[in-house]
């Protein structure tokens, strides 16, 4: 409906939001100042524990400066009583003693027939708490008994029984209420066969299914009989109730919530009331259906960070990997999903019973990230021992990365996908991807310094100039990213395996992969590490001759600087790693292979350096690529060959 011209200014007018907020939170009178209508609170929004929630009671906004929610009186209720635009303004006109303006006849009928069908469906609540105390549901206590339910449990989740012969549809309309109204409540359904209509529910247990603001909308029946085709029966979705937007126990929860305790979301109703009554009272549930895109805005407004407690089996695992789905386009900035997986077997009311709360807390407090779950679904037994199973895993993993809207999000998926995919690919000793790349980094690094010329014998004579060589080529290759980062997808894998000395120069690859599909490269590397390393890269005179790097921008003289470039470390950094392990075997006796090792070395540096004229001055060679041989190339080289002699002559 329209609402008249200064309606909502009336009613602004009329009400105070520290009033309307007040209900909600407890203000902190240290940092608060009534008087000038200053006021702070723990956000209800999320969970903290410091003051971070204003309200300015003058101006009539709010704004949290942890969550950064804001608005007035109107977004206060909507977003904490989970109801629409016209459902907030009828509660606040409620609280100011403002009449709400005349509907339109059809708006106002479809009102009127939402709170009738909420009043059949209290009735109908009290109706089947009643049957659960005749004798005909004394199976039912029994059973509830044997599941944890007392009879004081029982009333406060309002359980009920409905008899085998029904019942609810004769004792309603026998108080006056309309045979057509019990229809429409989802409580009785016509005859397929043309006859009288019949009750839904017969021979269950009934579950009342309240909305975020505590009333009955839908029951949820679990079958007596163990053999019946449907153990778990919900109402038709009806005026009241949609199940993709419902969740069972979201007005408790939300309470709960709001005094600290983690949301969680279970499967089933009797999940929800064993964790409940163990003191988990922050639970929910989806009613018959998979978790929707509707039921995760509903838990994000409740708490940032639900975790998803699975049944431990089969079906389970299917259910949390359909939530990824359908979470990952819709993740924002301190708005994600943890997952609690239960022992095989097992759900949530098994665990409580079996272990007990301290167990229970301790999976939920294991709760793992949804990015490592996703990672399980794409790795968990398969075998990747071929560089095309590789590939297709990668490209699942960035297909869905591609999902997440949000670019600083995609892009710590990423960072966080190719540290787990180094554990897998590059098992080494210790914790950690970081931990294991560190060490692949100090063996890399072993051989610079084991070679150099201050070695034994059994060492070879390798120039000082290798590493500061390739601290310039490496130099070269960063700057040349950053001139061009359109070039990232293509040398990711490179980038990734890339051994850095230099402190600056990981800082800056381990950002350039961390922001590799950011929209601006160097502004978002700047955020994350500083000025520091970026301007000390640039600021080397050398590299401001490097063609690559005067044409930014240009991908095709990018693509083949950087594939040189990648080329000619890999070349200087093997043959090193083939000597360390011919010199290895030097203890020993000397064979065959010790001397094809040692030649294969030689070689590899022969395939890029190898001299093949001198100019005119002496101080270089000219490789058969063109590349300039220095003398410490030229020294490499010759200590190769001198070892390769020294062998044969044993």
């Amino acid at each position: 409906m329209s609402l008249p011209p200064g309606f909502l200014d009336q009613l602004r007018d009329r009400l105070s939001l520290g009033q309307v907020v007040g209900r909600k939170v407890m203000w902190d009178n240290r940092k608060s100042n009534p008087g000038k209508g200053d006021l702070w609170a723990p956000c209800p929004f999320h969970q903290e524990k410091t003051a971070s929630f204003h309200v300015d009671d003058r101006k009539g906004f709010y704004y949290c400066f942890g969550c950064h929610a804001k608005g007035d009186a109107i977004s206060f209720v909507r977003e904490t009583e989970n109801v629409d635009f016209m459902e907030a303004i009828q509660i606040l006109a409620g609280e100011a003693g403002l009449p709400m303006p005349e509907r339109d006849p059809q708006a106002q009928q479809k009102a009127d027939e939402r709170t009738q069908l909420i009043t059949v469906m209290e009735q109908a609540v009290q109706h089947f708490r009643l049957n659960l105390q005749t004798a005909a549901a004394g199976e039912a206590r029994d059973y509830l008994l044997r599941r944890g339910l007392d009879a004081e449990a029982q009333a406060r989740w309002n359980i009920g029984f409905a008899p085998s012969n029904g019942g609810a549809l004769a004792s309603l309309t026998g108080k006056g209420v309309a045979q057509k109204q019990v229809m429409d409540a989802g409580l009785a359904a016509e005859s397929d066969r043309g006859g009288s209509p019949y009750d839904r529910f017969r021979g269950r247990i009934m579950f009342p299914i309240f909305d975020a603001r505590g009333r009955p909308i839908a029951f949820g029946g679990r079958a007596m009989d163990p053999n019946h085709p449907a153990k778990y029966y919900n109402s038709p979705e009806t005026a009241l109730f949609d199940k993709s937007r419902t969740l069972y126990n979201v007005q408790k929860a939300r309470e709960a919530a709001g005094k600290g305790q983690p949301l969680v979301v279970a499967e089933g109703y009797m999940d929800v009331i064993a964790l409940s009554e163990a003191g988990f009272e922050a639970t929910v549930a989806p009613l018959g259906t998979a978790v929707t895109e509707h039921h995760l805005r509903m838990l994000w407004r409740i708490a940032p960070e639900p975790i998803i407690a699975l049944d431990g089996d089969t079906a389970g695992l299917r259910a949390a990997m359909r939530t990824i789905d359908i979470a990952l386009p819709l993740l924002e900035a301190g708005q994600s999903l943890r997952f609690a997986l239960m022992p095989d077997g097992m759900d949530p009311d098994d665990v409580l019973k079996s272990k007990g709360k301290a167990a229970m807390q301790k999976l939920l407090d294991a709760a793992i990230p949804m990015v490592e779950l996703l990672w399980r679904r794409e790795t968990d037994g398969k075998t990747f021992d071929s560089p095309e199973r590789k590939a297709a895993l990668d490209k699942a993993l960035r297909e869905k990365i591609k999902l997440i809207a949000d670019p600083s999000i995609r892009s710590h998926y990423g960072q966080a996908i190719k540290d787990m995919r180094w554990a897998l690919f590059n098992p080494r000793k210790g914790g950690g991807a970081t931990a294991k790349r560190a060490q692949w980094a100090k063996g890399q690094n072993a051989w610079e310094r084991d070679l150099s010329p201050t070695a034994t014998s059994k060492s070879s004579a390798l120039g000082t100039g290798v590493a500061a060589e390739d601290d310039m080529r490496i130099s070269v290759i960063l700057a040349t990213l950053l001139a061009t980062p359109a070039a990232l997808p293509t040398f990711e894998g490179e980038l990734e395996r890339l051994d850095t000395a230099n402190p600056d120069h990981t800082a800056l690859r381990d950002a350039l992969l961390r922001h590799a599909e950011a929209a601006d490269v160097v502004q978002a590397m700047r955020a994350d590490i500083g000025d520091g390393p970026l301007d000390a890269l640039l600021g080397q005179k050398h590299l401001s001759v490097i063609p690559s790097i005067r044409k930014a921008g240009d991908l095709e003289l990018a693509t083949m600087c950087l594939t040189e470039e990648f080329r000619k470390l890999a070349a200087r950094r093997g043959h090193p790693a083939e000597i360390r392990e011919g010199e290895e075997e030097i203890t020993g006796e000397t064979d065959e292979n010790l001397t094809w090792r040692l030649r294969r070395a030689a070689q590899a540096v022969d395939s890029t350096i190898k001299p093949e004229s001198k100019s005119d001055d002496g101080d270089f060679e000219v490789a058969d690529n063109g590349a300039k041989l220095s003398k410490d190339d030229r020294a490499h080289r010759d200590a190769i060959w001198a070892n390769i002699k020294i062998e044969k002559s044993k």
